[in-house]
């Protein structure tokens, strides 16, 4: 697609530079651990070349609004994604379609269409992953430089009631990523001090 490799250089350059060192989860590596579990979505549901540039884009640039807020960025992003777009060409009913896909992403998601519910199992992936424990303790440390979360205890019992009511919702997450979600809650309430 016209644009894409121009498009992602620079929201890469953006992101790199701009987004705020005390975010050790919405971070350049989140981004891109999203924008590859988008792609794997593409591989495996042969979505069609077009659908699968704006899913990548989107996936690219879901959480740039951190670099300019950490209160409700999707919206911050949703604007620099219609700015960035137009800026290398693309028209504006795909600037949209962006949209539409990064505020789906808005916890709790709200998933319209099909490419959006790809986009909302792509952001959340790692709940049903083995390396869950290892990402949900660099988002523990950035809510907790945020002085959202104290202590430990706290932060497991915020996860549990954040996966209980979490729902994926395409076919492959829900066969392959719900079981091992569900293995954590178990997992996790073992670990509350009462």
């Amino acid at each position: 697609m016209k644009g894409y490799l121009k498009l992602r250089k620079r929201a890469l350059e953006i992101l790199n530079s701009k987004l705020p060192k005390d975010l050790t989860y919405h971070n350049v590596r989140h981004t891109l651990d999203v924008a590859n579990v988008v792609n794997q979505y593409i591989r495996r549901e042969k979505i069609e070349t077009h659908s699968a540039y704006l899913l990548r884009i989107a996936a690219l640039l879901h959480d740039m609004g951190f670099t300019a807020t950490k209160i409700e960025h999707e919206q911050k992003s949703m604007e620099m994604a219609e700015k960035l777009m137009l800026e290398y060409g693309f028209p504006k009913e795909d600037v949209k379609v962006v949209q539409g896909l990064i505020k789906a992403t808005r916890v709790p998601q709200t998933p319209k269409n099909y490419l959006e519910k790809i986009i909302c199992d792509s952001d959340l992936d790692y709940l049903g992953r083995n390396d869950f424990y290892e990402i949900s303790q660099l988002l523990f440390k950035e809510l907790k430089t945020a002085s959202i979360f104290t202590d430990e205890n706290e932060w497991n019992k915020a996860q549990i009631k954040f996966l209980q009511t979490h729902h994926y919702y395409t076919v492959f997450a829900q066969k392959y990523r719900q079981p091992k979600k569900e293995k954590r809650i178990s997992e996790i309430e073992k670990l509350i001090k009462k």
